[in-house]
């Protein structure tokens, strides 16, 4: 008997070290973008970069550090004060507003950037007036604010849902009103949590391309495609996309250095104490509410359908179905593929809790993190290099061109998709897994299945839930991607996303009304299951 459990014991151990080397192996294969960037800060680019910093690279920084600036307000005040107003008063129509407050999640920013642009020309016109420009800085932060709010709505309204209810009471014993119980109680616990959804909201502000180059903001994303297209200058354009990095870094650094010594409790879960708004304070909180829903989302919706109903039959035009097929075929390969590789990536770790393992699942999903720009130089470099060697070493033995074999491809694509991705497919699975009891696993082993069979027979068909899940959210998300797409798309290949942006480059957002509308349609799947999620938890609190 001792015999058999130590050979069992060496088998496991073998079999442990082998989703080890694989799941390390995928990690190393999708961190290689990001290694590549951070390698191109060793190279010679002097002359270009005495270049930039004489011209365009203090506009960079100053806007890039405006943005979060000023982005990092607006969406924190914004954020947490309808988090407070759902979760902690009463007032006409906050169920409605609970969920609906995520609805601007729905739209990217660029489309909102395109379409106010259009909307508010259309006004002076319409006026007799010259309004003020909203492309500008300003124009950038109001738009990133009412787009990404949802990031810190939705983790502060959990974090005052979850404040015992006692915490809140003894600082109204103590003296604080309504007003100061949030601000000295209940905001300083949310704290962690607001923190988190800022830096998410953050990370998709220096990793926008479409609202900030339409604006005529330069940021680095905006630096790093000029550099790259416009100067030609590859090296150059990955050393910006490594200073772009850096700024990544000093927000996740700062977020944890923000909670370095701070510890929070929770006693235990009891409903918060609902504060009444009645009258005028009730009207207010109503209209602040349904404001932000319909500048985030119902006006720009409701504008890009007119400009369709306008177009009439022309609505769809000659090639959106093209570009439909097009979305959807990057779109699903992605999704699948994230979708497996997070698999593989959870259940090694299930199989294994050592530090290597937890080590590299979290630098298999470091790219959500990192910008599609910078992901995109980060593959392209390499690949350029890969297609130019067989490229001369072809021309050299037989005297003919491969042209791009890697670089440029369907398959390029894909690929910095599922490294951009890769955190919001494994997320949803990681979780599914984990409701699985290890008993079940026991049982199966006791049953002489191996833990690859285990998966296939046992865990697969109880994780459908979550899979269904990673690849309706990887789905979405790849979607509305344009950084990436625009810089690492074959020849040719257009996307609903590339489409609307190409077109209202040219101010011709009538004729991109179809792919707006389309990309708008898919945002909403993510919000409608947020949506479900909260109306689940409302009713079993």
């Amino acid at each position: 008997m001792a015999t058999t459990v130590a050979r069992l014991m060496v088998w496991l151990n073998l079999l442990g070290r082998g989703w080890l080397i694989l799941v390390w192996a995928i990690a190393l294969l999708l961190a290689a973008p990001v290694l590549v960037v951070l390698g191109s800060i060793f190279q010679d680019s002097r002359e270009i970069w005495a270049h930039l910093a004489a011209t365009t690279l203090p506009s960079y920084v100053g806007n890039s550090l405006g943005l979060l600036v000023g982005v990092g307000l607006g969406v924190t005040v914004i954020g947490v004060s309808t988090a407070w107003l759902v979760s902690a008063c009463q007032f006409p129509g906050d169920r409605l507003w609970e969920w609906a407050l995520l609805i601007p999640l729905a739209a990217p920013t660029y489309l909102l950037a395109y379409t106010y642009t259009d909307l508010w020309d259309e006004i002076g016109f319409r006026l007799g007036v010259l309004l003020p420009s909203i492309r500008s800085l300003p124009g950038a932060i109001a738009l990133f604010s009412l787009t990404l709010y949802p990031y810190v709505y939705l983790v502060a309204r959990g974090a005052f849902l979850e404040q015992s209810s006692r915490i809140l009471e003894a600082g109204r014993i103590l003296g604080c009103n309504p007003w100061q119980s949030f601000w000295r109680v209940a905001l300083p616990l949310a704290r962690p949590a607001v923190i988190a959804g800022l830096s998410l909201a953050l990370m998709e502000t220096l990793s926008d391309y479409g609202t900030v180059q339409y604006f005529a903001v330069d940021t680095f994303t905006t630096g790093i495609y000029r550099t790259w297209f416009g100067m030609g200058e590859q090296a150059a354009a990955a050393q910006l996309a490594a200073c772009l990095m850096l700024f990544v870094f000093a927000l996740l650094s700062l977020e944890a250095w923000s909670r370095r010594q701070a510890r929070y409790y929770q006693s235990s879960y009891q409903t918060s104490p609902s504060h009444q708004l009645r009258g005028i304070r009730g009207c207010l909180a109503t209209i602040f509410c349904g404001g932000l829903v319909f500048f985030g989302f119902g006006l720009p919706a409701g504008y890009l359908i007119f400009l369709g109903w306008r177009r009439g039959d022309r609505l769809l035009g000659e090639q959106f179905w093209q570009f439909a097929g097009n979305s959807l075929t990057v779109a699903l390969a992605a999704a699948s593929l994230a979708v497996v590789v997070a698999l593989v990536m959870a259940y090694g770790g299930r199989l294994s809790q050592s530090l290597p393992m937890r080590l590299a699942t979290q630098v298999a999903t470091l790219g959500y993190a990192i910008p599609g720009s910078v992901i995109a130089v980060g593959i392209l470099l390499p690949l350029g290099q890969l297609d130019n060697a067989i490229d001369g070493w072809a021309r050299a033995n037989f005297q003919i061109s491969t042209g791009l074999i890697f670089s440029g491809t369907i398959a390029a694509l894909t690929f910095a998709y599922l490294v951009r991705f890769m955190s919001v497919a494994f997320r949803p699975v990681v979780s599914s897994l984990a409701k699985i009891k290890p008993n079940l696993d026991q049982a199966a082993r006791c049953l002489g299945h191996s833990p690859t069979s285990t998966l296939l027979k046992v865990h697969l068909p109880l994780l459908r839930g979550g899979l269904i899940t990673a690849a309706t959210l990887v789905f979405v998300d790849v979607m509305k991607e344009l950084p990436a797409t625009l810089i690492v798309r074959p020849f040719n290949f257009d996307t609903l996303a590339i489409r609307v942006y190409n077109l209202a480059s040219d101010e011709r957002l009538g004729e991109a009304a179809a792919a707006a509308l389309a990309i708008v349609l898919v945002g909403l799947v993510p919000v409608i299951l947020l949506s479900w999620q909260m109306r689940s938890l409302r009713r079993l609190s």
